[in-house]
């Protein structure tokens, strides 16, 4: 009658003894090591990548020669609040949204392009 759950029966003394006293203190310091490892190789880089790309996204401003999430490249023409114009030739004009920049280039890498 018992298919899918099966009969559990009491180990002898044996399997008692075998026990390593303390054992679960060791899975817990195993398990917050794990954590810390993950923290220092995962977490923690990711939070200062967002960190700096949110201080270089409030500091754009007028003439700044961007990259896009997309590959473009351009000078800022117009600051918005949520929304930038990047200008990536002579009258040609794209607004995007602020976040879609990927970096800030110096001064003069469209020209020597």
């Amino acid at each position: 009658m018992n298919l899918l759950i099966s009969d559990a029966w009491a180990e002898g003394p044996a399997a008692a003894a075998g026990a390593a006293p303390g054992g679960s203190m060791v899975q817990f310091v195993f398990l917050g090591g794990i954590f810390l490892l993950f923290y220092f190789l995962i977490i923690r880089p990711q939070s200062k990548r967002t960190k700096d790309h949110k201080i270089m996204i409030d500091a754009l401003a007028k003439g700044d020669e961007v990259v896009t999430n997309g590959g473009i490249i351009g000078r800022v023409s117009q600051v918005g609040d949520t929304f930038i114009n990047v200008e990536i030739a002579d009258g040609v004009e794209v607004k995007l949204q602020r976040h879609a920049v990927a970096s800030v280039l110096p001064k003069g890498t469209i020209k020597s392009a």
